[in-house]
């Protein structure tokens, strides 16, 4: 309990009132000495909210306190990672392709601040947002480090792409949400698990992925598709198992996207190019002559899912379409 002395001054018009003033003081201390204990019961949100936690990442260790409430995420996959978590930015860098968002987070993503592109975030932009964490990754951002933990506590991811899982879980130890994404883990691993035993001995389909871009044909080899694709535990064409991203291929190089199965995707800019080119290729008479064409099972899908947003959200959903396009096969 807290002694508090306080001073009064009252108008000296008789005795009576001097009493008075006394009295009023005496409530008053009693009220500030009850109070005391109060704020000495904080309740267990409050608490949370005013620990301080310490996050290793690919720059080193931040220190963050509580909660993070406003946030800014510098890659796509930390946007896809934290509306996930049920955390809303109040400012993110643009997605790869749309105007901003994704078609899939447009209504969530209503309200928050574009703070640039991922390969060049606009430092002002984000200093005026006066966030508490701002989230990048060292692949883009490592120049401006200093520049972003100078404005906020910042964390960094390695990379993107293949490692989203490990991103996951660190975006969701900086943002205070272990326990949502060890949830959404072990969903994750329930549909994998449920996938596989639906599967059986299809289990050894090898799966090409084959991307489309304005002037560019690429076969991935070690992205995030990739990454997803052997995880569930489907494989890949020998040709296609390689530690490079993915490789440009010209049409003399048409039969290494062979397979038991094609995933097409096309990343189109809105001037019909990629799509054009994917036709025109798709139309060769070596295409044409690829088992996987002849037998049927070529199939498109969303370059966005696929490829560009990265995150689990992404990656729950490649795995809507393996589940639409093999289980079907496999029964």
């Amino acid at each position: 309990m807290k002694i508090i002395f306080i001073e009064t001054e009252v108008e000296a018009v008789g005795p009576w009132r001097k009493w008075i003033g006394i009295g009023m003081a005496s409530v008053l201390l009693f009220t500030v000495g009850c109070g005391g204990g109060g704020a000495a019961d904080q309740s267990g949100d409050e608490k949370e909210q005013g620990k301080t936690r310490v996050v290793e990442h690919a720059m080193g260790k931040t220190v963050i306190k509580g909660t993070p409430e406003r946030v800014v995420v510098l890659t796509n996959d930390g946007v896809d990672d934290a509306l996930a978590l049920g955390v809303k930015p109040v400012g993110a860098v643009q997605s790869w392709i749309g105007d901003p968002w994704y078609d899939f987070i447009t209504d969530e993503m209503k309200g928050v601040e574009v703070v640039g592109e991922e390969v060049q975030p606009n430092l002002e932009k984000i200093a005026a947002l006066k966030p508490d964490l701002i989230i990048g990754s060292k692949v883009r951002h490592e120049k401006i480090y200093d520049k972003l933990s100078a404005i906020a506590p910042t964390v960094y991811s390695d990379t993107v792409g293949h490692v989203w899982k490990e991103n996951f879980k660190l975006y969701a130890k900086a943002l205070n949400k272990e326990d949502q994404a060890q949830q959404q883990l072990k969903e994750w691993e329930q549909r994998i698990a449920d996938f596989k035993e639906s599967m059986g001995d299809d289990l050894d389909t090898k799966v090409s992925i084959v991307r489309f871009l304005p002037g560019l044909v690429r076969i991935h080899h070690n992205g995030f598709p990739d990454a997803v694709v052997q995880e569930v535990g489907l494989k890949r064409p020998q040709s296609q198992i390689k530690k490079a991203h993915s490789s440009e291929v010209t049409e003399e190089r048409i039969p290494e996207m062979d397979g038991d199965v094609m995933f097409v995707l096309t990343m189109e800019e809105g001037d019909g190019k990629a799509t054009k080119l994917k036709e025109e290729w798709m139309n060769k008479p070596l295409f044409k002559q690829l088992d996987v064409a002849q037998e049927g099972n070529v199939y498109e899908v969303n370059d966005v899912y696929w490829n560009l947003s990265g995150g689990i959200q992404a990656a729950n959903k490649i795995l809507d379409d393996l589940e639409k396009h093999l289980l079907d096969k496999s029964r």
